[in-house]
């Protein structure tokens, strides 16, 4: 009788020793309550709490990261959106996130939740597409002000998708075509002003080189031969007619001269 009650008190005591020793690992804390007042955080490794008296939870300091279901919001301009986020956190004060809020995890959700909603509710649909950055770092701010006093950081939000309408996509597609054909016909234009630039240029150099004309006239006749052409059109500058003697300055002069001599 006496050896099977010390059995039965060896038993208890081995109980009561294995439910007070706690080890953690190193990305584990412990918050310890005893008698229901905060004692304090423990770990990582080995360490001992008093049984019945003093209770822990147990807190992971990972980076941890959850998807925001994703949300129909209305933007700025009206535009209906279907807006998919990721948000990436972690536990930076133990005590905290046990005594400030119920459930950190399932607080933070909700207020990345609500805080996505009303930020992109807030911005036009070309700025949800194409300034992703700067509403991302915005969102990252406000989650991570609203979630401080929980001990908790919130290190990024990231916006993955978004979706829009068929309507809305066909609209977008035509601007972009549009788009794309205006600069098309910009480029174009632009460069056949450039080329008429340099022709003119071409052509003062030509008018004031002289015999530039006819040498010209000669290179067209080549470029115009070249090919296997029937009848070949070419134009008779007035410069060849110089080859033959052919002076119009002294024919008008002779002729001014002549007139003036018949007036006297």
């Amino acid at each position: 009788m006496a050896f099977e009650l010390i059995i039965g008190i060896v038993f208890v005591v081995l109980v009561i020793l294995a439910s007070s020793i706690k080890v953690l690992k190193e990305y584990e804390r412990g918050v310890i309550f005893r008698l229901g007042r905060l004692v304090g955080a423990r770990g990582p490794g080995l360490f001992f709490i008093i049984p019945i008296f003093e209770t822990m939870v147990k807190i992971d300091l990972r980076v941890l990261v959850f998807d925001v279901t994703p949300q129909e919001v209305i933007t700025k301009d009206n535009v209906t959106t279907r807006v998919n986020a990721v948000v990436y956190y972690r536990v930076l004060d133990p005590e905290k996130a046990v005594t400030a809020v119920e459930r950190y995890d399932y607080a933070t959700a909700q207020i990345a939740l609500t805080t996505i909603r009303g930020v992109i509710g807030q911005a036009e649909l070309d700025e949800l597409l194409s300034e992703r950055d700067k509403l991302n770092k915005r969102l990252q701010v406000i989650i991570d002000e609203a979630t401080d006093p929980w001990g908790i950081k919130v290190s990024a939000v990231e916006i993955k998708d978004v979706e829009l309408p068929k309507e809305m996509q066909r609209a977008m597609a035509a601007q972009a075509e549009a788009e794309r054909d205006k600069r098309a016909r910009i480029i174009t234009a632009d460069g056949e002003f450039q080329a008429a630039k340099k022709i003119a240029e071409a052509a003062n150099v030509l008018q004031k080189e002289k015999g530039g004309m006819f040498i010209r006239t000669l290179q067209t006749i080549k470029e115009a031969t070249e090919e296997k052409a029937t009848t070949v059109v070419i134009p008779f500058p007035i410069e060849m007619l110089e080859a033959f003697g052919y002076r119009p300055e002294t024919r008008s002069k002779s002729k001014e001269e002549t007139a003036a001599k018949t007036t006297e």
